[in-house]
């Protein structure tokens, strides 16, 4: 009469850890939406890390750190290497997917809660269930942590490292041995060389991160000035729960999945942020492939091959960055990163690698979505700036040519 025994185990979990969430603790219970997150890879397979591979991984970040000293000036963003499980991804990354999920995961709740209560119901006994409310809002609560659990659980089976969506989910290099293995199948390179690629990729991304100041809060709070725009489609949600069974938790999630639902507001401060959001992305992706291909040259031959693999998983994206889609409200992808690594390449060939990377010292600096179109204009337009003026005062704000 109950059922698949393993389902009713499951939902009684849910259950349990919806009535666990602390009060004041926002819109999700977090701590369900990780414990969604590890039993989607464990359903699939996640073994801890061998020591045998945790060494591999160590040693080729150490080493593509040494290879990076000579294709930058920016100085080390690796202290202390690691290797992760997928568990172990999702336990180290989610504070930073706790503050990129939350101003959409609020709209949703909020927007669940009054749908769920108010479907079906005369204005007279919607006010008298208004204690009620309270509780609905918790179930929407525990819906939107299901759905972030099982996009957490999905990223987690393509992610390689902590840097593959361009964010820094964390301030540790680390590369997950079973995202190497699924990255590498089908392709033809030997496996030491696609782990050290990957590796300078990994460790170039962090010498970004923790040696330009600004540029974690900027990434971050660009995509969180975006997100607090996204509305939820009422009419459409309260069209598509009009009907549904409440306790069909697989009906739910895809109502929950529909991208559909969330709507940009498209104002002039959200264009902008989208804008700011998606050339920064594209400056950091274009100048770690400039600066990996730079320290790959004449040591790895399959550099090439490989890059061209990156630059075709990043275009596309897959089921799981789709899915993420529907969390923060937009495609964390590098539209531009062609144009951005060319002109990365030209303003190292103009003023070499340390006026390259002398750039990122200040946001005032950094090229703009239109330099992007003409790299060589933004060599020649700004080759008169003096970077040194902005160096020795960090708190004056410069003028661009």
């Amino acid at each position: 009469m109950f059922g698949d025994p393993e389902q009713m185990a499951q939902a009684m979990r849910q259950f349990a850890d919806m009535l666990s969430a602390p009060q004041g603790s926002g819109p999700v219970n977090w701590d369900m939406a990780k414990n969604i997150a590890r039993h989607a890879v464990a359903a699939e397979g996640d073994p801890s890390v061998m020591e045998g591979e945790r060494r591999q991984i160590v040693e080729a970040l150490r080493l593509a750190d040494l290879w990076l000293d000579e294709a930058t000036a920016l100085p080390s963003g690796v202290t202390s290497p690691e290797a992760w499980s997928r568990s172990e991804w999702i336990e180290n990354t989610i504070p930073v997917w706790r503050k990129l999920c939350e101003p959409v995961a609020e709209r949703m709740v909020d927007t669940m809660g009054g749908a769920i209560g108010g479907v079906g119901l005369p204005p007279e006994a919607q006010q008298v269930a208004g204690p009620l409310m309270g509780m609905l809002k918790q179930m929407g609560g525990m819906m939107v942590g299901q759905q972030i659990g099982q996009a957490l659980g999905s990223l987690a089976r393509e992610v390689i490292g902590t840097t593959d969506i361009g964010l820094p989910l964390s301030d540790t290099a680390a590369l997950l041995p079973g995202g190497i293995a699924s990255f590498s199948q089908g392709l033809e390179q030997p496996s030491d060389e696609i782990r050290l690629y990957l590796a300078l990729r990994e460790a170039a991304h962090h010498r970004l991160f923790q040696h330009v100041p600004w540029l974690r809060s900027h990434l971050l709070g660009a995509v969180e000035e975006y997100a607090r725009g996204i509305t939820v489609d009422t009419s459409a949600l309260e069209e598509q729960i009009r009907g549904l069974d409440i306790g069909n938790v697989e009906a739910i999630q895809e109502v929950l999945s529909n991208g559909a639902l969330l709507k940009p507001e498209e104002t002039e401060r959200q264009k902008a942020a989208l804008v700011r959001l998606e050339t920064a992305l594209a400056l950091v992706e274009g100048w770690v492939a400039t600066v990996v291909d730079q320290a790959a040259a004449g040591k790895l031959p399959s550099a090439g091959a490989l890059a061209e693999t990156v630059r075709r998983r990043r275009a596309t994206g897959g089921p799981a960055e789709l899915t993420f889609g529907t969390l923060v409200g937009l495609e964390l992808r590098p539209r531009r990163l062609r144009e951005a690594a060319a002109l990365w390449r030209a303003v190292m060939q103009a003023r070499g690698v340390d006026g390259r990377d002398a750039l990122w010292a200040h946001p005032d600096l950094m090229p703009t979505a239109d330099d992007l179109d003409d790299p060589e204009a933004f060599v020649r337009g700004d080759s008169t700036w003096d970077i040194s003026q902005l160096e020795s005062k960090p708190d004056d704000e410069g003028d661009k040519s």
